[in-house]
């Protein structure tokens, strides 16, 4: 389900509108300073855009969370999952997943095609978000995110609740070199020549580590089809990124 106030728009997961405690929101591309190539809410300081207006981008959407702070990842395509809280928030963890139990930290990760996942254990009041590439869905980040919280948290996989981002759909998710590049219980996610699914392959994943596929929900918009409210880097290479932020409540 989409909302604006004033310039900002974003999206909001039915599945998690049933949890009052969660905060959350897929940012779309619209109501930020930047300009450019990377108009207009880029919120990723790593690929040139002026770090102000960066700086300006975060802070609205700061705003519109209502929170105290977020804390945004260096992603790296890997797996690395750190926990966020009260000592470490205001770093900028090197790392592909975060997850807290505080409330009032917002957590982000930005994404142009790639899957960002909000991950909420209702029952223990835990909080996470991952960013998936292809070769994050590769390395399975996600089992690595609900193993994670399985050893820290005493997550129950069948109690999860996981909802992936608008991203890059099976028309335009093309690897000429899938071969080489993807495990080959991938290869049956192959929709038409050298294209996949990567909505199925997340399915998949999450299913396998236990994850109640009714508590799944993604968001079936493909990213490169909608240049009005995404950003795309197959697209375009030089543009920018969204946030996708989840929070506790404060």
């Amino acid at each position: 389900m989409d909302f604006e106030r004033g310039k900002l728009e974003w999206l909001e997961f039915d599945l998690l509108q049933e949890h009052p405690s969660v905060l959350h929101g897929v940012f779309l591309r619209h109501g930020g300073t930047s300009e450019g190539a990377y108009k207009s809410l880029n919120t990723s300081d790593m690929i040139g855009d002026n770090p102000e207006c960066v700086k300006a981008n975060r802070e609205l959407i700061r705003e519109q969370m209502g929170v105290s702070h977020v804390t945004f990842a260096r992603q790296k395509h890997g797996t690395t999952i750190v926990r966020i809280n009260e000592d470490n928030y205001k770093s900028s963890p090197e790392a592909d997943g975060l997850f807290t139990k505080e409330p009032n930290l917002g957590l982000a990760m930005t994404h142009a095609d790639c899957q960002a996942a909000v991950f909420y254990d209702p029952e223990n009041e835990v909080i996470g978000v991952v960013h998936a590439g292809w070769k994050g869905n590769v390395q399975n980040i996600y089992a690595e995110m609900v193993r994670t919280l399985q050893e820290e948290e005493s997550t129950k996989p069948e109690n999860l609740i996981v909802c992936i981002s608008p991203s890059l759909g099976p028309d335009h998710a093309e690897f000429k070199n899938y071969k080489k590049e993807f495990p080959e219980d991938f290869w049956s996610y192959q929709v038409q020549p050298n294209h996949f699914n990567l909505w199925d392959i997340a399915t998949k994943q999450l299913t396998a580590c236990g994850v109640d596929e009714k508590n799944i929900e993604i968001e079936e918009i493909c990213t490169y089809c909608n240049p009005k409210d995404y950003y795309s880097f197959r697209r375009e290479k030089m543009t920018g990124r969204h946030a996708t932020v989840a929070a506790l409540r404060p």
